[in-house]
């Protein structure tokens, strides 16, 4: 994984999460600003997914579990895509809170894949 890549993928996660889990508790019902937020942090994770495709071959292996950080990786990429559509079954101002809770999640996901791929010894 590449650092600043994961640092601006967490930055953008808590950012949606934050604007989510504040937009519900204000009674905000899901919108295009949230629903947005959340696929920003989805096209970033199919970003993450071509980077942990690529960067083994470009000379920079995990030093962790590489099972581990896939499964971490897979259920990331999954995450919004339920809480989108939870969102979009339940249009109510907790469905936006989920929206929140999901990208507040992969930020802590994409954190612990990092830690797996560089500082775990093998």
């Amino acid at each position: 994984m590449i650092l600043w890549f994961t640092v601006a993928q967490v930055v953008v996660a808590v950012a949606a999460g934050s604007l989510c889990v504040v937009a519900g508790l204000t009674g905000r019902r899901p919108s295009d600003v949230t629903v947005g937020a959340l696929a920003v942090v989805e096209a970033l994770l199919i970003a993450q997914v071509v980077v942990a495709i690529i960067a083994p071959l470009a000379g920079n292996p995990p030093t962790g579990d590489l099972l581990e950080y896939w499964v971490y990786l897979v259920s990331a990429v999954l995450l919004p895509i339920g809480a989108v559509l939870w969102a979009l079954m339940e249009r109510s101002r907790w469905s936006t809170v989920i929206l929140g809770v999901a990208a507040l999640a992969i930020a802590i996901m994409l954190w612990r894949m990092q830690v797996i791929w560089t500082v775990q010894l093998a």
